[in-house]
């Protein structure tokens, strides 16, 4: 991956679970109660922690024996008891919020760009304080229409163009292999964080990777540290 990243970013674009946010807790809470509603059998925690970061339709068909229209099923019973989690079991990484206030403060503009639909993670980030460092909140569509992380990567930086940003030189910070994937089929560098849900073997194709916010703070601000 380098020894050094020395480059000045255009924009930064943010996965938000594992990245931004601890949400495992609420998410496996919530795929816990929906597997028991629908009369499914219910995964161990481990396998559970599979479905945190792609999009929950394409990981349930891969995963499970579920017909599309089971799927959707699923995902709206889902939804229901996300709409506490995402809020109660949920919670900012340490030094985050700090970042973005640097990040809004030295002008570079900031989105996000996860699998979550958008109006999901505007409720999640008004509710942290985080909405205000942001000048794009970039999501799946409510109709899974966009959905992959590539989409939304493409869709984000598009409407960032629209509001005047220059995306000629972005970067993907993310904690999964879904945002290495999907941002390097948008021609974007990615950077990898430790403390999310990922492990070493998805850091493959990431352009660095950090273990700590005060390590991803130097790089995206401009300074050199070590990858």
């Amino acid at each position: 991956m380098g020894s050094e990243v020395t480059r000045s970013w255009s924009c930064v674009l943010f996965d938000l679970d594992g990245t931004l946010t601890d949400s495992a807790p609420g998410i496996t809470s919530s795929l816990r109660r929906m597997f028991d509603a629908i009369g499914r059998p219910v995964h161990s925690e481990d396998e559970l922690m599979a479905y945190v970061g792609p999009p929950l339709v394409s990981t349930l068909r891969a995963r499970e024996d579920f017909t599309e229209a089971e799927a959707e099923h699923a995902l709206t019973v889902y939804r229901a008891f996300a709409e506490e989690s995402d809020l109660t079991d949920n919670a900012v990484f340490p030094g985050i919020a700090g970042l973005l206030a640097s990040l809004h403060a030295d002008g570079i503009p900031v989105a996000t760009a996860t699998s979550k639909p958008t109006s999901r993670a505007t409720r999640i980030l008004d509710h942290f304080g985080l909405s205000q460092y942001l000048t794009f909140i970039g999501g799946a569509a409510d109709d899974d229409s966009r959905a992959e992380k590539a989409e939304v990567i493409a869709y984000t930086l598009a409407e960032l163009e629209k509001l005047g940003v220059d995306t000629s030189r972005p970067v993907m910070v993310g904690d999964r292999f879904y945002d290495v994937e999907g941002a390097t089929a948008n021609d974007v560098p990615v950077i990898l964080v430790e403390w999310g849900y990922g492990s070493p073997a998805e850091a493959k194709g990431a352009m660095a990777v950090v273990h700590s916010v005060d390590q991803l703070r130097s790089l995206l601000l401009g300074q050199a540290v070590a990858a």
